[in-house]
């Protein structure tokens, strides 16, 4: 059977093209932590491999021979949520499960007999007992999944493993290491009489966090060779630095975007058919539109509030007047959205287009009247100033009555003329953004194709449209847009250029706001619109 991109589950060498999960962390450090009997943490966003890297840790300590080492996913536990008697034996289940899988130990039998009648407050710690008592190497457990456990099942499995500490590694493992998607220290444990407690103060027995990142651009570039090695089938070099771009290495994006890429794009099935850029911005396209289990985690994570600070503010560019603790930095990028350094910003650029995409999909469909023929001129050309005309006149209408829909409502403008701008390219074009924190503008950059038999493969109209919000001076605030959107314009090689800068004065008429110039910048020629 032919190798493949996983996009599903922890990774299975004889099936899938892989990076050596121990070369993704620091394992001496890890070796070094567990050698010194240490509890600690690893945690990594979801889908970046780390349930392949822990059962690759389980299997290298398990043939060395030095220690009983065991992996249990306990999310199971999650289905109780804070009702700890239900949720630890659920937990404990688990367990006893993985001692009997991976290590054929007596304790699993122990625990259907005995362990599993005795009570939820004190089972999972006489279970990691007994294990550790009766095991003739130390015992090393890696327990996965712990941050999907909530309230009081959580407290009391962080209590138990807490109460066992003083014991190891005669009478409870040597080492334990906690993973999920956040550090320990992030977790805010409800309890049913509305006592908040801290994953730090239930589990003060940590001795480091360590986090899995990314691949680098090497391992990226590696892993798809893999693919040219085992079948011949080539890709473009200028693939490489578009597939950086778009995933940051972001390990699920880059064996999605591959599986799409060498298995869905059913011609490029054919191995003796090299692949070119334009079928790689195809199956991106495709991933993007397909909202995969992956983007759609991604999305949900947006309503969470520490998630809606950080991202509204990236997404309106602002900078200033900001009450975001930096602990809400930590978390939002714990979870992959967004990287830290050298500034803060959107992941990668595949997160950087699904999330305007999603937060104004409600907002692209309700948006009556508006056709993408309407706007298509001789020679399959997009007509941009009959499209931006006719969103200033929508933008007139509906501003108000939109922008409360929106959950960002703070970029709310910015995602108006993105969800109106979609609604007509979709389908024919593609739009790429480009917005942080202190950029205070959104850059716009339009393919459309002007050969509807050849699409993405034949000759593209390039438009670049920079919008930006009014603050202070107008003819200050369009100096800087005219200077900003050149300078992209250029980079990205447009054919036009548009500049949009919306009012929000509300003591303003309409008939002031709206409005529409031609400037130059250079030998640039800039349209610019209110709005």
């Amino acid at each position: 059977m032919e190798r493949f991109f996983n996009n599903a589950g922890p990774i299975q060498s004889e099936n899938h093209y892989y990076i050596d999960p121990l070369t993704r962390l620091d394992w001496a450090e890890i070796r070094r932590l567990i050698a010194g009997q240490r509890y600690f943490v690893l945690h990594a966003p979801r889908q970046t491999g780390k349930t392949s890297t822990l059962l690759a840790m389980m299997a290298a300590l398990n043939g060395e021979g030095t220690y009983a080492c065991a992996y249990a996913n306990i999310e199971a536990a999650q289905a109780a949520r804070g009702d700890a008697a239900r949720g630890i034996p659920a937990a404990s289940q688990a367990v006893a499960s993985s001692l009997a899988r991976y290590l054929s130990s007596p304790a699993a039998d122990w625990y259907r007999q005995e362990g599993r009648n005795l009570p939820a407050e004190s089972q999972f710690f006489l279970l990691l007992e007994h294990w550790a008592g009766i095991s003739t190497r130390p015992a090393v457990l890696f327990l996965d999944e712990v941050d999907a456990l909530v309230g009081d099942t959580l407290i009391s499995l962080l209590r138990q493993i807490r109460a066992g500490y003083a014991q190891r590694p005669r009478a409870f493992p040597q080492s334990i290491v906690l993973c999920g998607v956040r550090d320990v220290r992030d977790y805010r444990i409800h309890r049913g009489d509305g006592e908040v407690i801290t994953g730090g103060s239930a589990f003060n027995i940590k001795a480091k966090s360590l986090r899995m990142g990314n691949f680098s651009p090497e391992e990226v570039k590696a892993l798809w060779l893999q693919h040219t090695e085992a079948t011949g089938q080539a890709f473009d070099e200028a693939i490489f630095p578009e597939l950086w771009e778009d995933t940051a290495g972001q390990p699920w994006l880059v064996n999605a975007l591959g599986y799409e890429l060498t298995w869905e794009l059913r011609e490029k099935r054919d191995r003796g058919q090299p692949i070119a850029l334009a079928d790689y911005k195809e199956a991106r396209e495709r991933l993007i539109h397909s909202r995969a289990t992956h983007l759609d985690q991604l999305i949900d994570k947006l309503r969470e509030p520490r998630v809606h600070s950080v991202i509204a503010a990236l997404l309106a560019g602002e900078q200033e007047d900001l009450n975001i603790s930096p602990h809400d930095y930590e978390y939002v990028a714990d979870l992959g959205l967004i990287c830290t350094r050298p500034g803060v910003r959107i992941g990668n650029r595949i997160y950087r287009e699904v999330i305007p995409r999603e937060l104004t999909w409600a907002a692209q469909i309700g948006i009556a009247n508006q056709e993408q023929e309407w706007y298509v001129a001789s020679g399959h050309r997009l007509d941009v100033p009959k499209l931006l005309a006719a969103f200033q006149q929508f933008f007139r209408e509906n501003v108000e009555a939109w922008i409360e829909r929106f959950d960002y409502r703070e970029a709310g403008p910015q995602l108006l003329m993105q969800a109106f701008l979609q609604r007509i390219v979709n389908g024919g074009g593609r739009i790429n953004r480009e917005y942080g924190l202190g950029r205070r503008r959104t850059d716009l950059f339009i393919e459309w194709p002007l050969d509807e038999s050849r699409g993405l493969y034949g000759p593209m109209q390039r438009i670049v449209i920079e919008l930006k919000i009014l603050r202070g001076k107008l003819e200050t605030v369009i100096g800087q847009g005219l200077e900003q959107t050149a300078d992209y314009a250029s980079r990205v090689g447009a054919d036009e250029a548009h500049l949009v800068i919306f009012d929000r004065a509300s003591d303003k008429p309409w008939d002031e706001k709206i409005w529409r110039r031609e400037e130059k910048q250079g030998e640039r020629e800039i349209t610019v619109w209110g709005a």
